[in-house]
């Protein structure tokens, strides 16, 4: 090929790549973005310190709601196809076991994104999720609201003769019981245009209530997690095969993710709601209005990398004075956290560990640095190696983290009666010359500054 030809078939190529590549030039951090409960600018941070993302609504929480980073993530907004994420938490809540998923009419001409059902497709539950949260199957969506909302009705006739209305109605009570305060649900897909056009919103924040709640259930976890997918169903007394496409591509895009859903409509935006574990520590996000469908992953992974990159493991036991333990047979080096006063002496402590010398926590380091609060238990008598003399409780933001014993990690014998009668003879004299009549307990743990930037502003 000649040279000027072959340069011009490089620039066409680079051009075109250019033009397909998805954009992330419009990622930003925000003076308002949240962090650990302060502002990005009353925490002083700098760009390289935060997040940069894109949607109109953001948030990131852990396992246990705490939120990590928020933008304006009480704000209504549609939230499309993530509805169905409640769709099947309530169809897990109230279908029996042994139901099964006929498909309507209403069901197959729905439109909008599709699990490719037919009118009469029967099917197990678990092959209804999967065509409902894999490739966001409004199909599935109605025929599952139809089918557990029929039962929910045999079951309860006071919620009137509409399966989806009844189906509907659960799933806003289910909302309330999460602690969504700003969240109506109107129908069992997401849809939100023509006739289906209503007050269905809900926030970033409430959302993610729904998708730690989604995530305690097992099936639904295995289903978001395992992408595309076959399922069997019963297809004019035949067992036909739909295949089934993933349309979570952030599965491909970061290793650590395990679902949850995607949804978009005009009004909404691209969307997604997210999960992600590394090493046992599960996060979840939700970014609603991204500029495009793209840009919803490329957040995500930004939001879970960023908070990643922020957790620490942090060693509960931070001291350099070490001892050898010997208990219950076993010998160790072990940490001296702590000298407990012995009661009994004068001028004897014991020196502690903890119950477990090797524990740690995983903390967010933007949530400040981690406090200890000890307590020392009365000691009398003879103190043996690997007994309870007391206990420490571990702090953040006043909450507490983690709890451990003190044990000791040397026997101290007690006084014997001449060490008795000497004690009480000194203890005397110090009434008159101010003495101690005990020794002074001691601690030798001292818990590092983790994030400099945590301080700040008050905790």
């Amino acid at each position: 090929m000649p040279a000027h030809v072959l340069a011009k078939t490089v620039a066409a190529s680079f051009i075109c790549a250019l033009l397909l590549w998805p954009s992330v030039a419009t990622a930003e951090v925000r003076k308002a973005d949240i962090i650990a409960g302060s502002s990005v600018e009353e925490r002083g941070l700098t760009v390289a310190d935060c997040p940069s993302v894109d949607a109109k609504y953001a948030v990131l929480v852990d396992s246990d709601g705490t939120v990590l980073f928020a933008r304006e993530a009480d704000q209504s907004s549609q939230i499309a196809s993530i509805t169905k994420v409640m769709t099947a938490i309530v169809a897990l809540d109230n279908a029996p076991d042994d139901l099964r998923i006929a498909v309507s009419e209403a069901a197959a001409e729905v439109g909008e994104s599709s699990a490719n059902l037919q009118q009469g497709d029967v099917m197990d539950l678990d092959a209804a999720l999967k065509a409902l949260l894999v490739p966001s199957g409004n199909d599935a969506a109605v025929a599952i609201s139809e089918a557990v909302g029929a039962t929910m009705i045999a079951a309860d006739p006071s919620l009137g003769n509409d399966p989806v209305g009844a189906f509907v109605h659960a799933m806003n009570e289910k909302a309330e019981q999460l602690g969504c305060t700003n969240t109506v649900y109107e129908n069992p897909h997401g849809l939100d245009d023509g006739i289906y056009e209503g007050n269905l919103h809900s926030t970033a924040y409430d959302q993610a209530k729904v998708a730690q709640c989604a995530m305690g259930y097992q099936q639904i976890r295995d289903i978001v997690s395992g992408g595309s997918t076959t399922i069997t169903v019963d297809r004019n007394g035949a067992k036909a095969d739909v295949e089934l496409e993933t349309t979570d591509e952030l599965l491909e895009m970061y290793e650590y993710t395990i679902g949850i859903k995607t949804g978009v409509t005009d009004s909404a935006g691209p969307s997604f709601m997210g999960a992600a574990n590394m090493d046992g520590r599960e996060l979840y996000s939700v970014v609603l209005g991204s500029t495009d469908e793209f840009q919803r992953f490329a957040d995500t992974k930004e939001l879970f990398i960023w908070a990643y990159d922020h957790c620490i493991e942090l060693s509960l036991a931070q001291s350099d004075t070490w001892s050898t333990m010997r208990a219950e047979g076993l010998s160790r080096d072990v940490p001296v956290v702590a000298a407990v006063a012995h009661g009994d002496w004068i001028d004897r402590t014991v020196p502690a560990t903890l119950a477990d010398p090797d524990a740690s926590i995983q903390v967010f380091d933007f949530e400040g640095n981690v406090s200890q609060s000890v307590t020392f238990d009365e000691l009398h008598g003879t103190v043996h190696a690997g007994d309870k003399v007391g206990s420490v409780v571990y702090k953040q933001k006043n909450q507490v983290v983690a709890e451990q014993d003190l044990v000791a990690c040397e026997t101290v014998d007690a006084p014997n009666i001449i060490d008795t009668i000497a004690i009480g003879w000194s203890r005397f004299i110090g009434l008159f010359t101010g003495a101690p009549a005990v020794a002074e307990s001691q601690v030798f743990n001292v818990m590092p500054i983790i994030n400099s930037n945590s301080t700040n502003i008050a905790q």
